[in-house]
Order: C-alpha cells, then structure tokens, then sequence
C-alpha cells in the first residue's frame, strides 16, 4: 500500500534537488518553479521556503521572497536565517518601521548564538549601522518636536519622559531589581529617586564643605584607620571584586555601620554626625542605618553589582570628584557633582569608576525607599527586629 506521505517527501526531495542545480546554472525562473513543487509537496519543511526565498531573492521578486518567508516565520519565528533575510528584505523595500522591528529580533536571536560565521557578522553589523542611522533620524524629529516639552516638567516627568523616548529609540535599555536578602513587592523600580522626596538634601549640601573637610581630617588622623570596603571571607574563588579584596583602592570610614555609630569617627567629624542625626536615617539595630566615607583611589573601577534590599534607598553626597569619574544605575549614568547629593535604589544594577589620577570620595547614607509609607516602614523595621531575636549567627547585610 502506498505511503502519501513518503510519496510527498519524495517529490520535494526531487523538486529541491532540480532547484539547486537551477541556482547553481544561474536560472532562477527554474529554480522558483522547482522549489515551489517542493514546498507544495511538502509545505512543513522550514529549508525549502528558505531556498525559495532565496531564489525570489536572486530573481529580484521581493513579493516572492516575502510570501517564502512569511510562510517559514510561521512555521519557527526563532530561525535567525530567515528573520535575517525578512530583516534585510522589508529594509530593501523601504518599510522601516517593520524593518526596525525585525531587525531588534534579529539582534536579539543574535545575542544568544555563539560562533556566529564572519560572513554573518558583517551583516549584523550593516543592520546595526541601518537601524542606527533610523533611530537617529527618528531622534532628530523627536527632540525637535517635544523636547521643549520634557524639560517644561518636573524632576519625575522629565525623567521618565525621557526614559520612554530613549527607550523607543533604542539609546538605552532597562534593568530589573535584584535583591540578596529582603525583597518587599511592588515598589516601583525607579533607577534614580526624585530629589522632591528628600527635602532634607539642602541641609546636607548646605554642610558638604565642613563635612569635605572632616574627611580629609581622617585622611591625616594617624589614630584613625581606613579600611577595606571589600573583605570576602577566605576561600571565596576568584571574581572580578577579587582585585578589590582587602584593598584600601576602595576605602571607608564607617560614621554608622549595621545600626552602630563608630564613635571615634564620629568624635574626629562633629559636623557630619550632626546633620546625621537630623537626617530620617533607618534605625534597625544591628541593621541600619549605615553611613560612611567611601574613598575610591585613582584608577579604580567598581564591578557593576546590586543591593541586599529595595526597602532603602542609597544617598550619595559628593565630596571631591576629579574629572573622569562616573557612576551608573541601570540605564542611566551621573556624574558626581560636588556638593549635591542624588540618591538611588542599589537593587538596580550599578557601578562606579574613577579613571582620574586623584582619589575621589562621596558620603554615603542608606535611608528608607521614600514610596514605602510611615506605617510599612515601622512594620518593616519590627520585622527585622523580632526576626533577629530568633535567629542567630551571621545576617545578611541590610
């Protein structure tokens, strides 16, 4: 008894075999016609569309090779191979906004392959230089059209506004919180906070040149110690914080460490701890807050890493900031200015460098997420509090 299915795949074998050997004489109008048998023989084989593809594409029929590739996409949108003929196909016929489109899944599908061939790569590269050459005129007719209107808004406006046009044109891209300890739900995951939430950042900018100078004091205090920022326990194997490891390129003076104040620092830095103590620190004994003097050595780099809790957000003053510093959280990097502070949510990916040939410090304060309440913050904290009662040894740091 006869096999249909066996007699169909037969077909397309010998259909596709008849195509090749058109392409490889150069007849193209053959070539079509053949693998269009193979495909009807046997329309679930994802190769054969994309040799007819092909072949539309060297006989310059664009509506063919759509047709060809639409049909393969239906049957494995994740084929590179044929995102990447549909990317370069919808370009070539001036669709640039489905041309856009294709062209980020095809670098997307791209990102996750490895040992991709030289030939593919120099095409990658031309759909990164076309895209880019899109994107930039779409931002030309964006920043002539509402960047008036971004910079009429607040902090918080302008801010996400831009965050969106940037977004939509590909110049950045977005990073999600990752906590190593305490995780609370639904906080918005805001690289940067608003300033308008810490009305207090005018008395500690108001204080930054006394508090400047009670840092250099420490630097020449014989009877007070920097420390290492880094200390990983021994044994710990090698990572890229292992140059960082016990090292005073990334020093500090601790003012408040884990909810103790470090009372001979803060006897050396009166004016310090006093705007300290009228800032709404987080207190969690044994916990919170933390305060200190992070002083990072010239030529010094800060791996990109994330927080323990989205429950606080991280403030930094800056104190002495030579050119070629920079710091980033997620998509957006700052440069330090002296004087003002500017706080962040460190569950975010973030990093810092300092590619100057002088050392560089900010104070660095934790205080509450400012979108949590009076009352979650209260019950957070009496968390924590009853919780350390019951376990003992080491906590993660907060």
């Amino acid at each position: 008894m006869n096999n249909p299915r066996s007699d169909n795949v037969d077909t397309a074998r010998l259909a596709n075999s008849q195509g090749m050997a058109a392409m490889r004489s150069g007849n193209h109008a053959e070539a079509i016609a053949a693998f269009t048998i193979a495909t009807e023989a046997d329309p679930m084989a994802l190769p054969l569309w994309s040799n007819l593809a092909h072949a539309c594409r060297l006989a310059s029929d664009a509506e063919g090779e759509r047709r060809a590739l639409e049909a393969a996409l239906a049957l494995d949108r994740t084929d590179f191979g044929t995102q990447l003929r549909m990317a370069q196909l919808l370009q070539r016929l001036g669709e640039e906004t489905r041309a856009l489109i294709t062209w980020n899944d095809v670098q997307q599908l791209a990102a996750g392959m490895s040992n991709i061939p030289s030939p593919l790569l120099a095409e990658l590269d031309a759909g990164r230089d076309y895209c880019a050459e899109l994107q930039s005129r779409m931002a030309t007719a964006v920043d002539s059209a509402i960047g008036r209107q971004i910079d009429e808004g607040n902090e918080t406006e302008r801010r996400r506004l831009q965050a969106f046009v940037d977004h939509g044109l590909g110049k950045r891209q977005f990073y999600q919180k990752q906590c190593a300890g305490m995780y609370y739900p639904f906080l918005p995951a805001d690289e940067y906070f608003d300033s308008l939430h810490f009305p207090w950042f005018a008395d500690l900018e108001d204080h930054w040149p006394q508090i400047r100078a009670e840092w250099e004091g420490l630097l020449a205090d014989p009877e007070i110690n920097m420390r290492p920022y880094v200390q990983m326990s021994e044994g710990t194997p090698q990572s890229e914080w292992s140059e960082l490891d016990k090292s005073l390129d990334w020093g500090v003076y601790f003012l408040w460490e884990y909810g103790t104040r470090n009372e001979a620092v803060a006897a050396k830095c009166p004016v310090t701890t006093a705007v300290l103590e009228r800032i709404p620190l987080i207190r969690i004994p044994r916990r919170a807050p933390n305060a200190f003097f992070s002083t990072l050595k010239p030529h010094t780099r800060i791996p990109p890493h994330t927080g323990v809790t989205n429950t606080r957000a991280i403030i930094h003053l800056a104190l002495k900031v030579p050119p070629e510093c920079g710091f980033r959280v997620g998509g957006e990097t700052r440069e330090w200015v002296e004087g003002k502070a500017f706080a962040f949510d460190d569950t975010i990916s973030h990093e810092a460098w300092n590619n100057s040939d002088e050392t560089r410090c900010v104070l660095i304060i934790d205080v509450w997420n400012p979108h949590l309440s009076e009352r979650e913050q209260n019950i957070v904290a009496d968390y924590f509090a009853r919780t350390d009662t019951v376990l003992s040894g080491h906590m993660l740091r907060y």
